[in-house]
């Protein structure tokens, strides 16, 4: 048997938000040992086509990081945002919000992010400030030994831990070895994502259509090109993603438009189901979930990785805070200080796409008006206006995590 290693902090899940976190608690409290482990080979996170919305809050928090400065000339700027409500057949989208980017000194309130740009800075980083990263290294189980966690790799190592963050995604293991339940809801629906390049420039323009079927989000990404978030009956996404690709470019061309002129699918476009699923429990002792694990959020809103960034900053200031008046990092005393910052903020955000999506996902003649004279209202209303692309930018939280707001720890 090999030798049992001891670490104070596990994170299992490799991705943008586990990264993250490693990131934020080693930044602060380099005393503490913390190993990453993903059973996804390395070359995973580098080689896929998809971008994500990183809300001004969370590259606040990953330029304190030091790391968006690399990510920054990679990023698009969404520059402006307009909100269509109409049907297939309608000969024109009338425009019934507008949105303009910036929050303040010409800071957009999101850029658009190619996800390998973000992977390399975060592992680099990560590496450099000594933590252990190990890919292709899966934990196949937890346990509970003398006040510690007992975690059992994939590769035959058995480690401890003083606590254990499961970065593994909505359908996380490590959340089901501790016994958390969650709540779930299958919308029934799918989301196609696919990289679109047009002719002609977006400007920096986002668009989101509320289609009977679904939103039909266009996000800008640099050198004349957008990323595509196409929700769809599941039925139909699969018939989509089974027919011909001259089929499926007609059918996107039908809700894209020819604004920005020909359009090209880049790469091959992929899928995931869609639904609302919430951790009833974020920590138990020795154990803390973090983004996906503990949410899977509609992307009507743009806002799942961002509720993410929200989590990593939460909890490396719960860790680094207990670390410093050398409390333990791992007792549920401390813990319970990150539940509740998060898990109320993440319920309410996924009420609030579960009612959205309920509310335009129809074609209901009874709906649609009220609908549309409720955008119209905001877009006549300054005030409201800027207090919903605050909320999209993640500010305007004085007591929200101090990373967010670009403040050290």
């Amino acid at each position: 048997m090999q030798d049992t290693q001891a670490f104070d902090i596990v994170v299992a899940g490799g991705n943008y938000v586990g990264l993250t976190t490693a990131l934020a608690i080693r930044t602060y409290a380099p005393g503490l040992s913390i190993l990453l482990v993903d059973a996804a080979p390395e070359s995973a996170g580098l080689g896929n086509g998809r971008a994500s919305a990183v809300a001004a809050s969370a590259s606040r928090m990953l330029e304190r990081l030091g790391v968006w400065q690399e990510m920054a000339p990679a990023a698009q700027p969404i520059n402006d945002m307009i909100v269509t409500d109409s049907r297939l057949s309608d000969p024109v989208r009338p425009v019934f919000l507008t949105f303009d980017g910036a929050i303040g000194d010409g800071e957009p309130f999101a850029h658009m992010v190619p996800n390998p740009a973000m992977t390399g800075p975060l592992r680099a980083r990560a590496a450099a400030l000594g933590v252990d990263l190990r890919y292709g290294v899966g934990v196949t189980g937890i346990g509970e030994a003398a006040g510690l966690r007992r975690v059992e790799l994939s590769d035959g190592a058995l480690v401890t831990a003083r606590l254990v963050i499961a970065a593994d995604g909505v359908n996380s293991r490590l959340r089901d070895m501790a016994g958390i339940r969650t709540i779930f809801h299958d919308y029934r629906q799918t989301g196609i994502v696919a990289t679109i390049h047009h002719e002609r420039p977006h400007n920096g323009r986002a668009e989101e259509h509320f289609l009977p079927s679904g939103p039909f989000a266009i996000l800008p990404l640099p050198d004349n090109r957008s990323s595509l978030v196409w929700t769809e009956p599941t039925r139909e996404a699969e018939r989509l993603l089974a027919a011909n690709p001259l089929v499926f470019e007609a059918e996107l061309e039908r809700r894209f438009g020819l604004k920005l002129g020909a359009l090209t699918v880049e790469g091959k476009p992929r899928a995931f189901p869609l639904g609302l699923r919430l951790a009833r429990d974020y920590v138990r002792p020795r154990f803390a979930l973090v983004g996906d694990s503990a949410h899977g959020l509609h992307p009507i809103a743009g806002q799942g990785l961002n509720y993410g960034y929200k989590d990593a900053a939460a909890l490396a200031e719960t860790v680094v805070d207990a670390s410093r008046l050398g409390l333990d990092i791992g007792s549920l005393d401390v813990l319970e200080r990150y539940q509740v910052w998060r898990r109320f903020d993440t319920l309410r955000m996924g009420v609030t796409t579960d009612i959205l999506n309920r509310l335009f996902s129809n074609d209901n003649k009874l709906l649609r008006p009220i609908r549309d004279l409720g955008l119209s209202l905001v877009d006549r209303a300054p005030a409201l206006k800027r207090y919903f692309i605050g909320q999209a930018a993640g500010i305007g939280e004085p007591e929200g995590p101090k990373l967010l707001r670009g403040e050290a720890l």
